[in-house]
């Protein structure tokens, strides 16, 4: 009889585990550690925080923002050098290009990262995906899963989803990286 009980608790086990893998494949430990490395170093180079370099301006769209400003470089995390674009979204009563450029601070709502993170994602190119909140913390999609890592993979709503739509197959959608 112990047997019995003993294979059906090691066969949910493996439910439960697979069951969780697969609907958690972003906003994992892992994922929500290297986003805090990540965030440093975009402060470090000085494209997050207060003090951060702003790019011009433009009129954004869903799910970004009504306003955007986007800067791409290269930084190194954790041992890793590889491209970044980094999209600050703004938005909010009385939000425009101009009071974005007056006063960045208080429109903006996320700032979106995509880290070129070599052999981490082969089949999308290899980017790490972020969305952080204004301080720096990690936001969260509305069944509070941190947004870090592998977002939305294979959903129809996500930033992996939209972005390999971009011309060029390099899911990249202001220029063909």
């Amino acid at each position: 009889m112990k047997k019995k009980y003993f294979l059906v608790f090691a066969l949910s086990g493996v439910l439960l585990a697979g069951t969780a893998v697969w609907a958690a494949p972003f906003g994992g430990p892992e994922d929500v550690k290297y986003s805090q490395a990540l965030w440093k170093a975009l402060v470090k180079a000085k494209l997050a925080g207060s003090d951060s370099i702003k790019g011009t301006p433009y009129t954004g769209q869903h799910p970004h923002g009504a306003i955007l400003d986007t800067v791409d470089s290269t930084i190194k995390v954790k041992g890793t050098t590889g491209a970044v674009i980094v999209k600050r979204n703004y938005g909010g009563p009385g939000v425009s290009k101009q009071a974005v450029a007056d006063n960045p601070d208080k429109f903006l709502k996320a700032v979106t990262v995509m880290f070129k993170r070599a052999g981490y994602d082969p089949e999308d190119k290899d980017w790490f995906w972020a969305k952080f909140k204004p301080d720096g913390s990690l936001d969260k999609n509305p069944a509070g899963m941190e947004l870090a890592g592998m977002v939305a993979k294979g959903k129809p709503k996500g930033c992996i989803a939209c972005h390999k739509a971009a011309p060029g197959g390099d899911f990249v959608f202001n220029y063909n990286r």
